[in-house]
């Protein structure tokens, strides 16, 4: 469902009621209705303050992301700089010695939390109803969950992610145990007849075990399709035909 972010009060300028007794209701509609201007001109204002502000917060980290990036394309010419392409190579004993490479860069997590909720959403938050105190049933489960994740589960769709990656990770883990048992069975096969060239893969399989598509002959198939189908005295005569004959030879069955 949409959320409004901002919502600028009060919504209605002439709805109220005309208090009893007035002298001139014209006159209490007509300063109704310029109050009500007035205090929409000011959340308005107070609105226009929310969003620069966070448009220069925004603006500030991209400048600090900006400055950091540069100061690593400025590290990296100079060290390229440095570099001698006349030095011997380097041996890969002295490359296994080496440190292994470690980036340093923190990856953003937990984007969506209370602590980064914008000061519009967080007043949104702030004066939203709370949900009920379900957590006092929590005693009397015996399963010992929450009982609040019934009614509200911030975390519930992170754990559906987890729990279908964990499944995919373990049908893939499975998948490869069958390979392998299945690659051992045909060794041990191969070993009981004797023959140690069998091929374990098979030769219309890859890899992975999907079936690899035959190459295509396109001079056969465009000599078919040169040919009427009336004019075809044999089917099977355009499949062994000598790669250099032509198209033309093809419009007559003794030619």
């Amino acid at each position: 469902m949409p959320l409004v972010k901002r919502v600028i009060q009060p919504r209605h300028l002439c709805r109220s009621a005309v208090p009893e007794g007035g002298s001139d209701e014209l006159e209490f509609v007509a300063n109704k209705s310029l109050s009500s201007i007035i205090l929409q001109l000011s959340s308005l204002s107070q609105h226009a303050e929310s969003v620069f502000r966070e448009l220069f917060h925004e603006a500030n980290v991209f400048c600090a992301r900006a400055n950091s990036l540069q100061d690593r394309i400025d590290r990296l010419a100079v060290k390229v700089t440095q570099l001698d392409s006349g030095e011997e190579e380097v041996s890969l004993r002295v490359i296994n010695l080496r440190k292994a490479f470690r980036s340093s860069t923190l990856q953003d997590q937990q984007l969506l939390s209370n602590g980064s909720m914008t000061d519009a959403v967080a007043d949104l938050y702030n004066s939203s109803d709370r949900p009920p105190p379900l957590n006092t049933l929590t005693v009397y489960r015996e399963d010992s969950v929450d009982a609040m994740k019934f009614y509200s589960d911030p975390l519930f769709f992170f754990d559906l992610w987890r729990e279908r990656m964990l499944q995919d990770t373990e049908e893939k883990r499975k998948l490869r145990r069958r390979q392998k048992v299945t690659v051992l069975f045909k060794l041990w096969v191969s070993l009981q007849h004797g023959d140690t060239g069998l091929n374990l893969i098979g030769p219309s399989l890859d890899r992975e075990g999907r079936r690899v598509r035959k190459a295509r002959n396109r001079r056969q198939e465009w000599n078919m399709m040169s040919v009427d189908r009336e004019l075809r005295s044999d089917r099977s005569r355009p499949q062994t035909l000598s790669r250099g004959a032509s198209s033309e030879s093809l419009w007559w069955p003794g030619g």
